[in-house]
């Protein structure tokens, strides 16, 4: 390649990098996958060396990616914090250890192999052993301070403990990654799905996604968990070693590894590897390679970093499962928003374990990114080892009859014709009577959370809504005896208990009526908010900003700026007024709180309101609540002046520090056991 032709491709290269840097550390939505985007870097890396006059500092191989965003101090590193150099050879790992026995002159160097979580990468700050900051990686010196988000996550302890014979540094920061496990991004996809939204890509992507939002109660609401592993700036020093830091941040009591392996030499870092690979999949998390360290904090520092990375550590990382199979068909799912989701229907295929038959295609544009046809061979993975996901098409295996595929321009359900909001990747289905967004609205009103009704599963929706017999949500309070016995045999008396249960539930609490409506941001504690202030679904629906903020402070504990416009919003919408509307002509008629404490103006907690934090030693927090209620006390989502206790458990977060700078008083279980005894 001649210099010309060499310093465009480096352009090019640099540009591509710039883009995906950008989807990935800010956005968390990444185009393609971490293997494509290390070749792409791999291949600069490469030219850079051959052409050392086109190398600048700025270049992506020389610095780390910038994750910061806008509506987040930012706060600087006392030492910076970098990425790793990776490999997924076992030759190059062979390779980084040849390089520092050259440097020390030793075959044994003693390493330490851990499991490579994919995740955020976080540094928290402890100063006397209290928890005063975290903040992202960011640009490697300085970073987004993050501390009100990670002090919702209950495995991370606001204090350490202590440890005899071994006084706190003055300051210590203490590297990890913010991650969910397997089983909390299943739980949130399973909702999704539920409500007909598109599911999320990977853990990674997600927990990214979640730490940065500006909202800590919706923060709050997923199981974030954190894994501490490294060290940074720390005065004075308190170990020598990563198996002696290890063992000291076990005995403060920090989330950690769970496994670390010690090998001499590289022969057994290969074995630690290879057993790591096996047993990575019975981890809570999902682990996308091996990180490899020197053990020895001297040698660490006689073997110095470049800009980007230290020289004393390598991520191994594990080539991804992955199987080649057919696709039969591409469907297009409709959700209650009228999102329209393609999902790849494909031959079964083994994959990790499991047999795969769907992946998401996410929308339009990645089909057509990726030119995904019907009938074409593909090379399917689990990204994150979790959700299936159509990686590249073999075009050698492509057949002539394979067509580009022609994304719907009518919902698949309804007919009507999509549309493309600005802004908006996907494509949408604008009908709100379509039979498909119908039974997912449906789904959510009838649902535990909502008005729970009993006898109206997915099944009996599906039925209701074919037959046309409910086409919105009041619908359902219209339902006759005499159609529903048409259903089958022998189905009067389940037909009398669905009436019966249809026909309490007009009764039911105003915060379940809220909730089920579906107004985006709003939750079970937020709709228990705004039924306990407007005490009517009308006056909530004629609400304005203005209500909720007054010179920027919110006037409902619990319900901040993001989420009133959201409310407001929502009605304003002529369809969802007329909802209202329609829900009250049908006899809905819900249950106000201010009607079930009018005989509770002397009870006990009567006026008083309580914020729950923390995990409680026998009670939940829906147990706590319901005595709070029952005693006429008052349960909220927030700490505010007019909060009267705050309850508090183990790991509480930032409501118990809120509550102590605004000195409201603080109670545990005990105590607010005695206080009921009286």
């Amino acid at each position: 390649m001649n210099p010309a032709v060499a310093q465009q491709r480096i352009a090019e290269l640099r540009a591509q990098i710039a883009h995906h840097d950008e989807l990935y550390y800010r956005h968390a939505k990444p185009e393609i996958g971490d293997r494509d985007y290390d070749r792409i870097k791999a291949e600069l890396a490469e030219l850079e060396d051959q052409f050392p006059e086109f190398a600048v500092e700025s270049s992506p191989t020389r610095r780390v990616g910038d994750d910061r965003l806008e509506g987040f101090q930012t706060y600087r590193h006392r030492q910076p914090m970098q990425s790793l150099d990776n490999t997924y050879s076992e030759a190059e790992l062979r390779a980084f250890h040849a390089r520092l026995v050259k440097l020390f002159g030793k075959e044994d160097l003693a390493y330490v192999v851990e499991p490579k979580i994919d995740g955020l990468a976080v540094s928290v700050t402890y100063e006397q052993g209290k928890l005063v900051r975290a903040v992202t990686r960011g640009n490697g010196e300085e970073g987004d301070d993050i501390t009100a988000n990670a002090k919702t996550i209950r495995t991370l302890p606001h204090e350490l403990t202590a440890v005899k014979g071994c006084a706190f540094p003055d300051a210590i920061e203490i590297r990890g990654e913010i991650y969910f496990t397997t089983a909390e991004f299943q739980r949130i996809n399973a909702e999704r799905e539920e409500a007909g939204e598109a599911l999320y890509a990977n853990p990674r992507n997600l927990a990214a996604g979640t730490i940065k939002q500006l909202d800590t109660k919706e923060v709050a609401k997923r199981k974030l968990e954190i894994v501490l592993y490294g060290v940074g700036f720390c005065e004075p020093a308190i170990a020598e070693s990563q198996t002696q830091f290890h063992e000291l941040v076990k005995a403060w009591g920090l989330p950690t590894v769970e496994r670390a392996w010690p090998a001499k030499g590289v022969d057994e870092v290969w074995a630690a590897v290879c057993e790591l690979d096996k047993l990575r999949h019975s981890f809570r998390y999902g682990t996308d390679g091996a990180v490899v360290k020197l053990d020895s904090f001297r040698l660490q520092r006689e073997a110095g970093r470049t800009s980007k990375a230290p020289r004393w550590a390598i991520a191994y990382k594990f080539e991804p499962e992955r199987a080649e199979t057919r696709i039969n068909a591409i469907t297009v799912q409709v959700g209650r928003t009228g999102v329209l989701t393609p999902v790849a229907e494909l031959e079964p295929v083994q994959l990790s374990g499991t047999t795969v038959a769907r992946a998401t295609l996410h929308n339009r544009d990645e089909i057509e990114r990726k030119d995904i046809r019907v009938g074409d061979y593909v090379l399917v993975e689990k990204a994150g080892e979790i959700i299936p996901a159509v990686i590249e098409v073999n075009v050698k295996r492509r057949a002539p009859e394979c067509h580009p595929y022609k994304f719907p321009e009518v919902c698949p359900e309804c007919g009507t014709a999509v549309v493309q909001y600005e802004g908006e990747v996907a494509l949408r289905c604008p009908n709100a009577s379509c039979p498909a967004q119908v039974r997912r609205r449906l789904g959510h009103f009838v649902s535990k959370a909502a008005l729970d009704i009993d006898g109206l599963g997915i099944a009996m929706i599906d039925e209701l809504v074919t037959r046309g017999w409910v086409k919105e949500l009041p619908d359902i309070f219209k339902l006759r005896r005499e159609d529903l016995l048409t259903l089958g045999k022998d189905v009067a008396k389940s037909t009398d208990n669905l009436l019966a249960a249809i026909d309490a539930s007009k009764r039911t609490e105003l915060w379940r009526v809220i909730h089920g409506l579906g107004i985006p941001h709003v939750g079970v504690a937020a709709a228990k908010d705004l039924a306990a202030h407007f005490r009517d679904l009308e006056k909530l629906a004629e609400a304005k900003v203005e209500d909720f903020i007054v010179k920027k402070e919110t006037t409902i504990p619990g319900i901040g700026e993001v989420m009133a416009r959201a409310i407001v919003g929502f009605f304003n919408e002529p369809r969802n007024r007329a909802l209202v509307a329609d829900l009250l002509r049908a006899g809905v008629q819900p249950t106000a709180p201010a009607k079930r404490e009018a005989a509770a103006q002397n009870a006990l907690f009567a006026g008083k309101t309580f914020v729950l934090t923390g995990t409680l030693p026998t009670l939940t927090r829906d147990e706590a609540g319901a005595m709070i209620e029952a005693a006429g006390g008052k349960v909220s989502g927030s700490v505010s002046k007019k909060t009267s206790y705050v309850l508090a458990g183990g790991e509480a977060g930032s409501k118990l520090e809120k509550a102590q700078q605004l000195g409201v008083p603080v109670i545990d279980e005990a105590e607010f056991r005695r206080m009921l005894a009286t």
